[in-house]
């Protein structure tokens, strides 16, 4: 089980890298919404698995994961500044996680929302790119509002 953990550990190290540096993920869409799963680890108050949105670095990747009740969907690119300004701060308010490069076992990394905007952001300092922005200043204005939500 330690051996799942670290893979998928890497795996969501991998996920932010790539997307840092393509500016994009990957959904899977068919006409009702977007391809969603639960929580191996996380519920809600009442006892009920918290409600996934899978997101992919990769169209390849999201792909593999199109089959049993997926079967309809197809992969669907997102801007990365959409997907960190109205995606993830959206799931957040919603009390959902975000589902990193699931593979087709639906087995993946499951991250808080902000967390991973914080990760986002730390891999373009890192990298020493911005990410342009509509919502926000820059980076430094949406991590420091972050922050400030995560302090309370």
């Amino acid at each position: 089980m330690l051996q799942d953990h670290i893979t998928v550990q890497n795996r969501y190290k991998d996920f932010i890298k790539k997307i840092s540096e393509t500016e994009t993920v990957y959904a899977l869409k068919d006409d009702k919404g977007y391809a969603t799963s639960y929580s191996n680890e996380s519920e809600y108050e009442d006892g009920e698995p918290v409600q996934i949105i899978c997101f992919w670095s990769d169209a390849a990747r999201a792909k593999s994961c199109i089959e049993n009740e997926w079967n309809r969907y197809e992969p669907s690119p997102i801007p990365l500044n959409e997907f960190v300004e109205n995606w993830c701060l959206g799931m957040n308010s919603d009390g959902v996680l975000v589902g990193t490069d699931f593979d087709s076992n639906l087995f993946g990394y499951e991250a808080e929302p902000l967390e991973l905007i914080l990760d986002i952001i730390e891999e373009f300092k890192i990298s020493g790119k911005s990410l342009n922005l509509r919502k926000f200043e820059n980076m430094d204005d949406l991590e420091i509002q972050i922050r400030e939500v995560l302090e309370d």
